[in-house]
């Protein structure tokens, strides 16, 4: 069994208040056009018209060689964080994704990645999470490889 985690509430509203991002440099402010920009803390759609903040994150407790930064979209309002018990609507969008497992100390499991149909995304993830190494996996653009959530066994 697996789950969709967003990114923690403490971190969203650390943001959505003013705070700064991983480059210690201010969110960007702005406003929707409704082309599917991707809340990383609801993981929905921030709506047309919507503020929304654009800002680099590193979804990782450290930096380390390994820890990607990226650019991530965020509701400018506070939002309800995604529950993790269904596929959400900002990983419907994409035909395929990039998953791959990581392991306890924040390091890619190789062998792991892959750029996987949506459809087939979770059950893909249950056999990575089959490597006693991986404890989490990462699900990225498979275009642009930003951050847009990550899968935890359940």
């Amino acid at each position: 069994m697996t789950k969709i985690t967003a990114l923690p509430t403490d971190i969203a509203r650390a943001l959505q208040d003013g705070g700064a991002d991983a480059h210690g440099q201010m969110p960007e402010r702005s406003v929707s056009d409704g082309g599917k920009n991707p809340c990383r803390h609801c993981l929905h759609y921030i709506p047309v018209g919507k503020g929304m903040l654009i800002l680099a994150h590193r979804p990782f407790p450290e930096a380390q060689p390994y820890a990607e930064t990226g650019p991530i979209f965020l509701c400018a309002d506070h939002c309800a964080r995604h529950d993790g018990e269904a596929v959400p609507e900002a990983l419907k969008g994409s035909p395929d994704y990039l998953i791959k497992g990581y392991s306890a100390d924040h390091r890619i499991v190789y062998g792991t990645g892959i750029v996987i149909p949506q459809a087939e995304m979770m059950g893909q993830a249950e056999a990575i999470f089959g490597d006693e190494r991986v404890s989490y996996i990462h699900i990225r653009s498979s275009r642009n490889n930003c951050y847009q959530a990550r899968i935890d066994r359940g």
